[in-house]
């Protein structure tokens, strides 16, 4: 029995290393791929991806198309700063007239301010250019000053003045007028006296002054000789038309 053991161990183990052995040295070549099966089911869809880098821009080719309709108008927007005032515009045409007014108070003749002078020259200073009418025979309000032959408004309005003065010889004079801030007005008046008899040089102005401005007579320095005598007298007038405001 244990003969026989021995022959059943040995056989195995023969037949185990031939089978080896055939498998190093008598392999046979792969053979050729079968035939494509059918296509299976299609698969669950898979998780979202992540995403992905931003594209390189695309190439313009195309050709610009007709510019579209209007859009409709957007909201108002916030008003702006004011602009620079704009040109004057054209006087506009008058209007209708209004309604008469009320009749006033009636006026105080004696309670308006009358200014009036006339003097004339009887024994004046003598030097300076003024020719100064010493004896004054009417001076209301008191404006006419006879130590300065000149007149001093205190009324601004429109004034009416005169002179006549008598001469044998050449002569020439002036209405001056001084104002604040300008040069001193002068209007003159000139005769010529051949034969050295009376004759009277005469002038007269309508001027407007303002409050404080003056008035008088000066002569020519060469020709400004005048009588001084009890046969004639030379006179100086001055009085207001009407006030001004």
């Amino acid at each position: 029995m244990e003969t026989l053991w021995g022959w059943l161990v040995f056989g195995a183990l023969a037949l185990s290393l031939a089978s080896a052995a055939t498998q190093d040295v008598c392999q046979a070549p792969d053979g050729t791929n079968g035939a494509a099966g059918t296509p299976g089911r299609p698969g669950r869809p898979g998780l979202k991806g992540e995403r992905g880098d931003p594209g390189t821009p695309g190439i313009r080719t195309g050709i610009r198309g007709i510019k579209g309709d209007e859009g409709d108008p957007g909201p108002p927007g916030s008003p702006g700063k004011m602009g620079y005032p704009g040109p004057s515009g054209p006087m506009g045409a008058p209007g209708a007239p209004g309604l008469k007014g009320t009749k006033g108070h009636p006026g105080d003749i004696n309670a308006q301010p009358r200014p009036a002078f006339s003097a004339v020259r009887r024994n004046p200073p003598t030097g300076g250019n003024v020719v100064i009418f010493d004896l004054v025979i009417t001076n209301e309000e008191g404006r006419y000053q006879s130590n300065s032959g000149r007149f001093v408004c205190s009324v601004p309005g429109y004034y009416y003045f005169s002179f006549q003065v008598v001469s044998k010889w050449d002569i020439c004079l002036s209405i001056m007028s001084s104002r604040k801030g300008q040069l001193p007005f002068s209007l003159g008046f000139c005769d010529l006296n051949s034969k050295g008899i009376f004759q009277v040089l005469s002038g007269s102005t309508v001027l407007q002054l303002q409050q404080g401005d003056q008035v008088w007579i000066e002569k020519d320095p060469v020709k400004g000789r005048i009588y001084q005598g009890s046969e004639a007298d030379s006179v100086f007038n001055g009085f207001l038309i009407f006030p001004s405001t």
